[in-house]
C-alpha cells in the first residue's frame, strides 16, 4: 500500500501533484468516472475477478481500520463489506471500474461520508504516481494550469450601490495563490457589501480560507481545528494577525452555496454562520467535512480516497459533515445572488444616515426589484411607448422596447410600472413617460441617480 500525492480542485483524480495532507476535495472527484487529464476521455478498464475483488476487499479494510476518522465506523464498514462478497453480490461483475464504483456505494451505505470513495486505477495513471515528487517540469506544468484559471478566482466587481462581488470557484494554496488572493481582496476593501459566491466551489485548501477570512476579522479567530485519528493529534486553524491592505472588519458580508457547495468551501461558509460574520443565502451545501488522503494498492490497479480526520468548530463543537451548511436565507441556487443583492441593499439602507448617499442605495434596491418584478405589459401598451423624443428613440422590437440616442448604442428596457423604465447597461439612468392632457405619451423625462432629470417633447 502507497500513498500518493493529493490534488485539488482542478486536476483530474489521481494526477499526482505536490502532497497536500489538509486539502478538503471537491465532491465531484468522488463522483466523476476516472478520465485522461491528457484528452479528456475515459481510460481503457480492467477486467476484475472474484480473487482480484478479494484482494482489493482485503486492502481496503485495511486501510479503513488503520486511518478512516470512526474507527468503529469502519468496522462496520468492513464487516458489510464483507457480507456482501460473501453473498455473491459482485460475482457477476467483470468490469474493475465497475466494481470499484459499486464497492464505493456500499462503503457509503453505511458511513454516509461523500469523501470517501475507491477507484479504478489506469496502468497509465499508475506510472504517472510511480514517483512520490514532482519533477521540476511537472511543477511547473501544474503552476501554469492553476494560474490559467486564475487559482480559482473567476469573477471580480462593484456593483452598484458599492456592493462588492467575488466568484471564487476553488480555495487554491494561499504559498502559491496568495498575491491573487491578496489584489481580489483589496479591490474589494472600500466596498460597503461583500458578496462571495461559493455555489460553484467544490473545495480546497485550509491555508487560503485562513487567508481570506483574516481581512474579514478584527483580531487573530479560531477558525477551525482538525483532529487525527491515526496520530489522536489536533490542529488549529486561526485568522492571521496581519494581512497586506486594509481589512473589511465592518463590511457586510453575504456567502452564495449551492448542493455543490463542498468541502473547503462548505468550512469558510460554516466558520462564518457560526461567528454571525455573514449572512448564507442559497441552498444547503452538500456536506463533507473531512480532510481526506489518498492510498494507491498498484498491484491491483486500484486505490481509495479516506478521511483520515474531521472538523471541530470551535463554537459549535462538531462540524457540517453530513448535513451541510443550512443558509439564513434559503433561496434556489439561481436566485441567490439577487436574493444576497437584495438584503445588501436593504441592510444598508437601514444604516445610512446621508441623504446622498441614501438615495443611491434606494436608486438601485429600485432597479434591482423591477429587474426581479418586472410587469408584464401587452404589445399595444408597448406600442404606445414608441416614437421619436428628440434625440431619443424609442423603438419596438420583436415584443420589446429598446432605448437609443443618437449616435450611442441601443439598449433593451425594463419595466418598472408606472411608466418608467430601467436599463440595465445604464444603471445610472431611467426613463418614464408623461402623457398630456389628452392621454397620450408626449413627453419622455430622463431621470439620472443623482436626481437630476433632463425631458423631451415626442416629436
Amino acid at each position: 500500500m502507497k500513498r500518493v500525492n493529493t490534488c485539488n480542485s482542478g486536476c483530474s483524480p489521481w494526477q499526482p501533484i505536490r502532497f497536500r495532507r489538509w486539502t478538503l476535495f471537491p465532491a465531484l472527484i468522488m463522483v466523476l468516472t476516472l478520465t485522461s487529464s491528457a484528452t479528456g476521455q475515459q481510460l481503457p478498464d480492467k477486467p476484475v475477478t472474484p480473487v482480484t475483488q478479494a484482494e482489493i476487499i482485503d486492502s481496503v479494510c485495511n486501510t479503513l481500520n488503520n486511518i478512516y476518522v470512526f474507527p468503529a465506523v469502519a468496522r462496520d464498514m468492513e464487516k458489510h463489506i464483507r457480507k456482501l462478497y460473501k453473498n455473491r453480490r459482485y460475482a457477476s461483475m467483470t468490469s474493475l471500474r465497475d466494481f470499484a464504483d459499486t464497492l464505493t456505494e456500499d462503503l457509503r451505505s453505511i458511513c454516509r461520508d461523500r469523501h470517501l470513495g475507491v477507484r479504478f486505477v489506469s496502468d497509465e495513471m499508475i506510472a504517472q504516481i510511480s514517483q512520490d515528487t514532482l519533477t521540476d517540469e511537472g511543477r511547473k506544468k501544474q503552476q501554469e494550469e492553476l494560474e490559467k484559471i486564475n487559482y480559482g478566482f473567476k469573477e471580480l466587481r462593484i456593483l452598484s450601490g458599492n456592493v462588492g462581488y467575488l466568484k471564487l470557484q476553488q480555495f487554491a494554496e494561499a504559498a502559491e495563490a496568495g498575491a491573487t488572493a491578496i489584489a481580489a481582496m483589496n479591490f474589494l476593501a472600500h466596498a460597503d457589501a461583500v458578496i462571495i459566491d461559493l455555489r460553484e466551489n467544490g473545495g480546497g485548501n485550509p491555508s487560503m480560507i485562513q487567508l481570506i477570512t483574516s481581512y474579514f476579522m478584527r483580531e487573530p479567530t479560531h477558525l477551525n481545528t482538525f483532529y487525527i485519528r491515526q496520530t489522536d493529534s489536533i490542529n488549529q486553524f486561526w485568522t492571521q494577525a496581519w494581512v497586506p491592505g486594509p481589512r473589511m472588519t465592518d463590511t457586510k458580508l453575504y456567502v452564495l452555496t449551492s448542493n455543490f457547495t463542498f468541502s473547503g468551501a462548505e468550512e469558510f461558509t460554516y466558520n462564518l454562520k457560526n461567528l454571525k460574520r455573514a449572512t448564507i443565502v442559497g441552498e444547503t451545501t452538500g456536506g463533507g467535512a473531512h480532510p481526506v488522503d489518498r492510498h494507491l494498492y498498484a498491484n491491483l490497479n486500484a486505490g481509495i480516497q479516506i478521511p483520515f480526520g474531521r472538523a471541530i468548530n470551535p463554537i459549535s463543537g462538531t462540524n457540517w459533515e453530513g448535513t451541510g451548511v443550512e443558509p439564513d436565507i434559503q433561496v434556489p441556487q439561481t436566485k441567490a445572488f439577487d436574493a444576497a443583492y437584495a438584503q445588501a441593499l436593504q441592510d444598508l439602507l437601514k444604516e445610512e444616515s446621508d441623504t446622498d448617499r441614501k438615495r443611491t442605495l434606494e436608486w438601485t434596491a429600485d432597479g434591482l426589484k423591477a429587474k426581479l418584478d418586472a410587469p408584464v405589459l401587452s404589445q399595444e401598451q408597448l406600442q404606445l411607448y414608441a416614437g421619436s423624443f428628440g434625440p431619443r428613440k424609442i423603438v419596438l422590437e420583436a415584443g420589446s422596447l429598446f432605448y437609443q440616442r443618437e449616435g450611442r448604442p441601443k439598449y433593451k428596457m425594463i419595466s418598472m410600472g408606472n411608466d418608467a423604465f430601467a436599463i440595465d447597461e445604464l444603471d445610472y439612468f431611467r426613463l418614464k413617460f408623461e402623457k398630456d392632457q389628452a392621454g397620450q405619451y408626449n413627453k419622455l423625462v430622463g431621470m439620472y441617480d443623482d436626481g437630476r432629470t433632463d425631458s423631451n417633447a415626442r416629436d
